[in-house]
């Protein structure tokens, strides 16, 4: 550690000098950036084409594959699919089985994908002893899509008990139907809605435009791009999204568990902290907590979970995400709604598409490619 000293001039006496070594000491180490956590991929499953994952009853993680299986990982490796709607759906442009979730009682299991015509679908299945029972289907939700890209698909429920799903703004490019800032459509958005509360579904009286008759009452977020993987903070509730960007900046937004919802990221007026094609920002936009840009190999950013296992001491707290295109993990310590660290944990995991956490917090990373990583420390 190297200790700044002061100009001769201000120097007095030894005490003095002694005072101020151990001050502007202090003062180094408070500013001193943290060592990235030591960590390494280790693969336990190959899958076809992994999208998504979530914890499930017993200690499991449920894998979403692309073609429309779900299969089980457990100590004894990847199960044989316990759900198939291959015939359901289709896997051109960015489409296909994109998400899947458990409500806290692993008592119903949600999947989120797009059909044969590439309308956006939420469906339900109860569950039984760990088991889905598949006469027991009912769609909760639908969006047709006017294009095969920007189809977000991931699915949440929140500390609150709710079902929360992306959605991305339509596709194409440079949002040509203005749905981003539109409140009249769910696309662009993050939904917020009760899958329990009524048929199909129920809205919460809380959610932030519930009062607004021109807007739709299931929205929770908007101003979203592709919010193509979002999660919440285990230890804390705090909202994290991914959002893919347009052709410059790639951005992660932050909301705290104490909102009301109703923020505005900004797209497509702008992108990250950026005016998109000279667009005017919003009043009320909320700028990313952090945003990178394409001058490397990043391309698509990849959100991920911020860390609360035990397996990693040093990684305990700091938000986990990758690059589809770079593929190396990285983390960012966030501090009341700061980026207070940035850090390249020095592992690949491949075309990183997805992050699963387990129900242990231990995290894991899915390579579309196939390879499924659990990220242990080195």
């Amino acid at each position: 550690m190297k200790v700044r000293t002061r100009s001769s001039a201000i120097i007095g006496t030894i005490c003095l000098i002694a005072s101020l070594a151990l001050t502007t000491a202090s003062a180094d180490e408070s500013t001193a950036p943290r060592q990235a956590a030591k960590v390494a991929l280790t693969k336990v499953a190959t899958a076809k084409n992994p999208t998504a994952g979530a914890a499930g009853p017993g200690g499991t993680v449920w894998l979403a594959e692309r073609a429309g299986t779900v299969r089980v990982l457990d100590r004894r490796g990847l199960s044989e699919p316990v759900l198939d709607i291959s015939a359901e759906t289709t896997t051109d442009g960015e489409r296909g089985l994109l998400g899947i979730a458990f409500d806290k009682k692993f008592a119903h299991f949600y999947i989120s994908f797009t059909n044969l015509e590439g309308t956006s679908t939420v469906d339900e299945f109860a569950v039984r002893h760990g088991k889905i029972r598949p006469e027991t289907r009912r769609t909760v939700i639908t969006q047709t899509q006017p294009y095969p890209n920007h189809n977000g698909g991931d699915i949440k429920f929140g500390p609150d008990g709710y079902l929360y799903i992306a959605l991305g703004d339509g596709g194409s490019g440079g949002d040509p139907h203005g749905n981003g800032q539109n409140l009249d459509t769910l696309l662009g958005k993050l939904l917020r809605i009760d899958p329990h509360g009524g048929k199909p579904y129920a809205i919460p009286r809380d959610n932030p435009f519930v009062d607004d008759p021109k807007a739709r009452d299931e929205i929770w977020a908007y101003g979203l791009r592709n919010p193509w993987r979002f999660s919440f903070d285990a230890g804390t509730g705090d909202l994290l999204i991914g959002d893919v960007g347009q052709s410059a900046w790639e951005e992660i937004d932050w909301a705290p568990a104490s909102s009301d919802g109703g923020e505005n990221y900004g797209w497509s007026q702008m992108e990250g902290n950026h005016p998109f094609r000279e667009g005017t920002e919003p009043a009320n936009h909320v700028p990313p907590v952090h945003e990178y840009d394409r001058t490397g190999l990043g391309c698509s950013v990849t959100g991920g979970f911020v860390y609360r296992g035990k397996a990693i001491p040093a990684l305990r707290g700091q938000y986990v995400y990758s690059d589809y295109c770079d593929g190396t993990i990285r983390s960012l310590r966030i501090e009341n709604g700061k980026v207070t660290g940035t850090h390249d944990l020095g592992v690949n995991g491949g075309e990183v598409i997805s992050f699963v956490q387990g129900g242990n917090r231990e995290l894991y990373a899915l390579d579309i490619g196939g390879s499924v990583y659990r990220i242990d420390r080195a």
